[in-house]
C-alpha cells in the first residue's frame, strides 16, 4: 500500500452562500491524498499501473469550477469522481481551504478535511 499526494492546489472559484461570493469569488487551496497499491507501478515503472496525479488535478479543477454553498459538497464531489474514475483507489482524503474568508474578523482560512474508504 502507499499514498500520492497532490498538495495546495490553487484556484479561483465561486463557493459560499452569500450573493458576494458567487460574483466576486475567493481564492482556495485544495489538497487531495489517495491510498493505492503502489507496488506494481514502482517494479513497473508505468504510468498504467499507478493512480495518474494528473487525473486527480483534473478532477478537482472541474469540480471547484461548480458553484456550490459549501465547500462539504464540493469535497464529496471530488471523492465520489475519484472512487468513479480511479478504480485502485482504496482511501481518499479532500483537505479544501477558502482563503480570506468573509466571515467578518482576521482568519487567514477556513479549512474542511473529508474523507472516503472503498466498500468492499
Amino acid at each position: 500500500m502507499g499514498k500520492i499526494q497532490v498538495k495546495n492546489i490553487k484556484l479561483y472559484a465561486y463557493h459560499g452562500c452569500l450573493e458576494e461570493e458567487a460574483k466576486i469569488g475567493s481564492e482556495y487551496k485544495v489538497d487531495v491524498e489517495v491510498k493505492t497499491n503502489l507496488q506494481k507501478s514502482a517494479l513497473s515503472d508505468d504510468l498504467v499501473d499507478t493512480v495518474d496525479y494528473v487525473h486527480i488535478n483534473h478532477i478537482v479543477k472541474a469540480e471547484m469550477a461548480i458553484r456550490s454553498k459549501l465547500l462539504e459538497h464540493v469535497a464529496k464531489r471530488i471523492l465520489d469522481r475519484i472512487f468513479k474514475e480511479l478504480p485502485t483507489v482504496k482511501k481518499a482524503t479532500v483537505s479544501m481551504a477558502k482563503i480570506n474568508p468573509p466571515i467578518g474578523g482576521n482568519v487567514e482560512e477556513v479549512v474542511i478535511i473529508l474523507s472516503k474508504k472503498r466498500k468492499a
